[in-house]
């Protein structure tokens, strides 16, 4: 299997991870504008599926290094299959409950709230387990990073003056952060600490990845089908919906979401042996600044915004920057 053997790799991996996990709800965008997300939702869910696969039959089973995929997955014990679908079936609830909070209080409350809480809960719940990195550089940069996710809501809220906010949408931010903090414990739980000659029972970055898949989907019979015929907003959608009104352009966009996805998440997993599980979870949940920056620069949505939102958002970049370099550096000093 591939393995990383150097921090420098590690770190790029990790900023792949953080431009995938910032960028995948483009695609979300493009398709929403013509069915509803719970639909676009399933495809999403297919994409990551495929991806894990895909990336386990290659690059999990070639080279000499390590254990293959299939002899991986076969020798897994029961302990590490469950922590892995466990966190698969954790991520899913998470991650519908967050976009159903944008849904209903916007960007402005959701992201911040929600990723903000996502991104210091699972550092810390993941260095508490792996302490792994300077402590004060991780936390620091971790601190800094928060601060430029609530410089990104104070801009949003500039531009929306006048918006209310919804009780029920901070509720939902809220506990989608929480459930967002703790899913990549499960996983990383069932992780291999030494990829070259992995503990027997536990499994490689490419199998817990793909286990962790079929945990996301799976749980949508139960999560996202919730959200379709009990929708928190807007009309209920049925299966029936997705096969009508499906075309394979709009199947085609899902897939590729969850892929990209997909993708950040195998390679912060295949980093965290270089990196620890801290900062790799702590960069890739950066991926928030990713998704400022594609609203501010290609989707231009504060292009006629006043000097003072401006200031902010360039505030936001910095914190984010420097708070991102004191992350990478924590496993060097």
């Amino acid at each position: 299997m591939l393995i990383i053997e150097s921090y420098t790799t590690a770190v790029i991996l990790l900023i792949i991870t953080m431009l995938c996990w910032g960028s995948w709800a483009n695609t979300q965008k493009l398709a929403t504008q013509k069915w509803p997300f719970q639909l676009f939702y399933w495809d999403y869910t297919l994409g990551i599926v495929v991806l894990s696969l895909i990336f386990g039959l290659t690059m999990g089973s070639n080279g000499e290094l390590g254990r293959s995929f299939w002899e991986d997955l076969q020798q897994a014990e029961g302990s590490a299959l469950r922590s892995a679908f466990i966190g698969g079936v954790v991520f899913n609830i998470a991650n519908l409950l967050l976009v159903a909070a944008i849904d209903i209080a916007g960007m402005a409350v959701a992201f911040p709230v929600g990723i903000g809480l996502a991104l210091v809960l699972g550092v810390v719940v993941n260095y508490v387990a792996v302490p792994v990195g300077n402590p004060w550089l991780l936390f620091g940069g971790v601190l800094l990073v928060t601060v430029a996710i609530v410089l990104d809501a104070l801009a949003y809220r500039q531009k929306e003056k006048g918006a209310s906010v919804s009780n029920q949408g901070l509720w939902l931010s809220i506990i989608a952060g929480v459930l967002m903090g703790f899913f990549f414990r499960f996983v990383a739980a069932a992780v291999a600490t030494d990829f070259e000659y992995p503990q027997e029972g536990l499994m490689t970055p490419y199998t817990a990845v793909f286990v962790f898949s079929i945990g996301i989907f799976l749980s949508n019979f139960l999560w996202n089908t919730f959200f379709m015929y009990r929708p928190l907003k807007g009309e209920k959608v049925t299966y029936r919906d997705y096969f009508s009104q499906g075309t394979p352009r709009l199947h085609l966009i899902g897939i590729l979401g969850g892929a990209i996805w997909c993708v950040g998440m195998s390679f912060s997993m295949l980093a965290s042996e270089q990196a620890g599980f801290a900062i790799s979870y702590g960069l890739g949940q950066g991926a928030t600044m990713v998704a400022a920056a594609w609203g501010v620069f290609v989707w231009r949505e504060f292009a006629e915004a006043p000097s003072k939102t401006q200031r902010l958002i360039y505030a936001m970049f910095t914190f984010f920057i420097v708070g991102l370099a004191l992350v990478i550096m924590a496993r060097i000093i």
